[in-house]
């Protein structure tokens, strides 16, 4: 699914516990049902987002 066909200012947005405390270096993931938002926050959540399916993700959650 296209970022672009989804409404990202809804949702809850969790930001990585690994990033930095100056804001920098920053990675959030979408809570959203059946796909996962994921952005990069130097860019005030303007810039690009991936999504993927949840399918996707958890596979690459295990892989980590």
């Amino acid at each position: 699914m296209a970022s672009s066909q989804i409404d990202l200012s809804t949702f809850e947005w969790r930001k990585s516990s690994y990033s930095n405390g100056d804001g920098g270096s920053c990675v959030e993931v979408g809570i959203a049902e059946g796909f996962i938002p994921v952005r990069d926050t130097k860019n005030g959540g303007e810039g690009d987002t991936l999504v993927f399916s949840g399918d996707a993700w958890a596979r690459f959650i295990e892989r980590l």
